[in-house]
């Protein structure tokens, strides 16, 4: 009877429906936002119960995420694809996410190497360029398998030069090709006359400059670039402004000592400071060598690549080596140029979120709150964001920290378990391109990998593991 006289406080879980009733009658109801693990799967749901607390998995993981913290990505130079890309063959071309083939391949994708064939001249026009590969003479492969990551449609065909990202610790090497900033580009399907020549200018007189400037200067370590970056405002995935200052400015004196011409190094400079995203494709590849450091370490369940080609989305894990778990990529409800809209959209496209991946981008929001005007939300929101990957990561970074949030280090090492286990997923801020080739970008916002992606993981690796 004592517990009758006293104050009804009520925890509510379930509908929230219940909560309001008890509230409209005069008591006090908190309703507390729960869902089963893995959206309710039964089977993912006893896999994620055999991960959980295992000794092997912890141990794991403590030492994918400490080789994580212990890589230190170094840019080292730039070459031609064909040269420095392990088992990058002739007639071969590279693309974002996982595996696809060419029927299947979205809008920009198709567009995206039809100007890569072009480019190299293996074609004198689209109708011989898809001839060319509907005859089987050109071959694809995910950049994701040969240490390469690209934006977008991701393309890197052999003569295009790429960024060498080296691990000082142990020689370790990831490559990216180079941004050519925005509107029509080849990263988002745009194959016109104009495209293919600035595809040339980027591998002859941009290459030239930039491999001098190496020469003469040596290479950078990219952490602290980054971690500068991060207290400038930039998260160094959809804003690159700041970094790309300090790129520059450790640039320009190198090019002018170099033996390039005056006028080779005007128009790099010129092209370089005119575009804001230059360093993003250098971040991509850091990031990625970061993660690579955390591959191939049985039973741990820290992811180490999200990507996407524009009709899947995958992840890889570090306990399922090369592993792709896939399911259809979203279309991104984001902000949309003005004409725009998301019936124009393709659904999600490229390697980009290997900077969340690695703690970046969407995970680093907190750093950039100017962001929000390119990708939707406010300020608050940003931090929020930051705040919830805290949940589903195995720990932060100390080398990229948050002046916003007292300098605590960016949330990194996706945790597949946590993930599945809170229904939180890992935010990710990204470009829109439209469904059909040769348009371009027409907005950009805010997305989240989709659940069923780490419920296949987590239900892999558990099914891998040993009963105990």
């Amino acid at each position: 009877m004592r517990l009758f006289a006293q104050e009804l406080q009520v925890l509510n879980v379930g509908l929230a429906s219940f909560a309001d009733e008890i509230v409209q009658a005069g008591g006090k109801a908190t309703h507390i936002e729960w869902a089963p693990p893995a959206g309710g799967d039964r089977a993912a749901g006893w896999a994620l119960a055999r991960l959980v607390n295992d000794a092997e998995v912890e141990a794991a993981n403590r030492k994918a995420f400490g080789s994580y913290l212990a890589a230190q990505p170094q840019l080292a130079g730039i070459g031609p694809a064909r040269d420095v890309i392990p088992g990058m063959s002739e007639h071969r071309i590279l693309h974002a996410g996982p595996p696809i083939e060419w029927e299947r391949m979205c809008g920009p994708m198709q567009g995206a190497i039809v100007g890569a064939l072009l480019f190299e001249g293996w074609a004198k026009d689209h109708e011989s360029a898809k001839r060319l590969v509907e005859r089987g003479d050109v071959t694809f492969a995910p950049c994701h398998h040969h240490g390469a990551v690209g934006p977008m449609a991701g393309i890197i065909s052999p003569s295009m030069p790429v960024w060498i990202v080296r691990d000082g610790a142990t020689g370790h090497r990831t490559f990216s090709n180079l941004n050519e900033g925005l509107g029509k580009v080849l990263r988002f399907g745009a194959n016109s006359p104009d495209v293919i020549d600035r595809l040339r200018w980027i591998a002859t007189t941009l290459y030239r400059v930039l491999d001098a400037a190496f020469a003469e200067a040596g290479g950078i370590e990219l952490k602290p670039l980054i971690a500068q970056a991060l207290n400038m405002g930039d998260e160094v995935h959809n804003r690159n402004a700041a970094v790309t200052s300090l790129l520059l400015r450790w640039l320009v004196p190198a090019m002018l000592r170099s033996r390039a011409s005056r006028d080779d190094v005007t128009s790099a400079v010129t092209f370089i400071a005119g575009n804001d995203h230059f360093f993003l494709n250098i971040s991509m590849a850091a990031c990625k060598l970061m993660l690579d450091a955390a591959r191939d370490i049985p039973a741990s369940t820290m992811v180490t690549a999200m990507a996407r080609n524009g009709v899947a989305f995958g992840i890889q894990m570090s306990g399922t080596g090369d592993r792709w778990f896939t399911t259809p990529a979203p279309v991104v409800d984001g902000l949309y140029f003005p004409g725009y809209s998301m019936a124009d959209a393709a659904p999600d496209l490229g390697d980009s979120a290997i900077t969340e991946t690695a703690g970046l981008g969407g995970f680093a929001m907190a750093a950039a709150p100017a962001i929000v005007n390119f990708v939707g939300g406010t300020p608050e929101d940003a931090i929020a964001n930051t705040a919830a990957m805290g949940h589903i990561t195995l720990g932060r970074n100390g080398a990229f920290t948050l002046p916003a949030m007292n300098f605590s280090g960016t949330p990194a090492g996706i945790d597949a378990r946590k993930v599945v286990d809170t229904g939180i997923l890992p935010v990710i801020n990204t470009g829109i391109a439209h469904r059909e080739p040769g348009i371009g970008q027409i907005g950009a916002g805010i997305t989240r990998a989709p659940l069923d992606c780490f419920a296949q993981a987590v239900t892999a690796l558990a099914a891998a593991l040993p009963d105990q």
